[in-house]
């Protein structure tokens, strides 16, 4: 149990950043080019931690096979979640200008722009969870790729909020309650894998990674390449090396 809390701590502490990214991008006036240059820089740094830790530890604990059928599902899965959320008028959901409707424009998508906020969490934080069983520790490129990607995207997500002329009341509500949702997927991660076998539980590694590095092309790079443009490659490789770096320390 005591394993299953701290894993909830890291989980509601990486989701925190969404919460310190979403104020930021309501209070003050970041320039949009800034929030892509910085999301650019996180999506670098969650690529490296996704092949560094996330499938390499999967491939080294239950091999090839459970590491690319998790990865593929993982993939699937979200994709086909992102696409009926944006359906309903959540596809835009990280980028600051004015690309999010108003519920005005269209009633319902308040709610996609929750769920997806949902979709793109919880892998990371089942991840998180995850990586403590066994007692082994959070490794340091996963938590800081996961908090320092969080931060940009909740700017943006909240810049492009309130431009859509959502109140700041559903600004925070919504990070908020990802942010505790992130500290319970980690705690569930951890308390519900613990008896898994080792193909089991790299696969489990392997569908978050999947998830995640779909939700990278899909959601964080395009906000990313519209204004940091040419930037972006080198912004975003500066980003993969940084985690890199985290992950020998």
């Amino acid at each position: 149990m005591y394993d299953a809390l701290v894993a909830g701590a890291w989980g509601l502490l990486a989701g925190s950043a969404l919460l310190a990214g979403a104020a930021l991008g309501t209070f003050f006036a970041v320039p949009r080019r800034l929030i892509a240059l910085i999301m650019a820089f996180g999506s670098g740094v969650l690529i490296a931690a996704v092949s560094y830790d996330l499938i390499a530890e999967a491939h080294e604990t239950g091999g090839l096979l459970p590491t690319a059928l998790g990865t593929a599902a993982g993939a699937a899965v979200y994709s086909a979640g992102n696409a009926l959320l944006a359906r309903r008028g959540g596809r835009h959901r990280k980028r600051s200008g004015g690309h999010q409707p108003s519920e005005e424009q269209q009633p319902g998508s308040g709610s996609a722009i929750a769920m997806g906020a949902v979709l793109d969490g919880v892998p990371e934080s089942v991840v998180i969870g995850a990586s403590l069983l066994g007692g082994g520790s959070v490794g340091l490129a996963t938590i800081g790729a996961v908090f320092i990607s969080n931060v940009p995207e909740g700017m943006a997500s909240a810049a492009g909020m309130r431009t859509a002329g959502r109140g700041r009341g559903y600004v925070f509500g919504l990070w908020g309650g990802i942010a505790l949702l992130s500290g319970a997927a980690a705690l569930l991660g951890n308390a519900l894998l613990g008896d898994a076998p080792p193909q089991a539980l790299a696969a489990v590694t392997a569908f978050a990674a999947g998830a995640i590095l779909a939700m990278i092309a899909d959601t964080m790079l395009p906000e990313a390449q519209e204004d940091a443009h040419l930037a972006t490659g080198l912004v975003m490789v500066a980003g993969f090396l940084t985690a890199l770096g985290l992950g020998e320390l």
